[in-house]
């Protein structure tokens, strides 16, 4: 068996402070994912993009499977994360943000 291969983690100062989202859209094409990490307030009509990641879909299903994985552990100490309409994260048909878009393609295909 091999041995995992230890990397070293570069975080400088600016990237340590975070940046905050309550807001994802994510696209893709068949080469690529795409997520932009946006900010909504309440009452404005328009959200802010902070950060664009763009990434493999191999390193997108890895990021899914990391993701779950936090998830319940999160869930296993603090308790079940309650979203306020189902999976789908809507209420009353308002968006809470962390939807997904249609990708090109599915535009394309759907005559957008």
């Amino acid at each position: 068996m091999q041995k995992p291969q230890q990397i070293a983690i570069e975080l400088d100062e600016k990237a340590s402070e975070g940046i905050y989202s309550n807001f994802v859209l994510t696209s893709h094409t068949a080469s690529e994912f795409i997520l932009d990490f946006a900010r909504m307030l309440p009452g404005l009509k328009k959200a802010k993009v902070f950060s664009r990641i763009i990434m493999t879909p191999q390193s997108a299903k890895t990021l899914h499977t990391v993701l779950g994985n936090a998830i319940g552990k999160f869930e296993g100490s603090f308790g079940e994360i309650k979203l306020p309409a189902g999976k789908t994260g809507r209420l009353d048909g308002q968006s809470i943000g962390f939807q997904a878009t249609e990708s090109e393609e599915e535009k394309k295909k759907n005559g957008k």
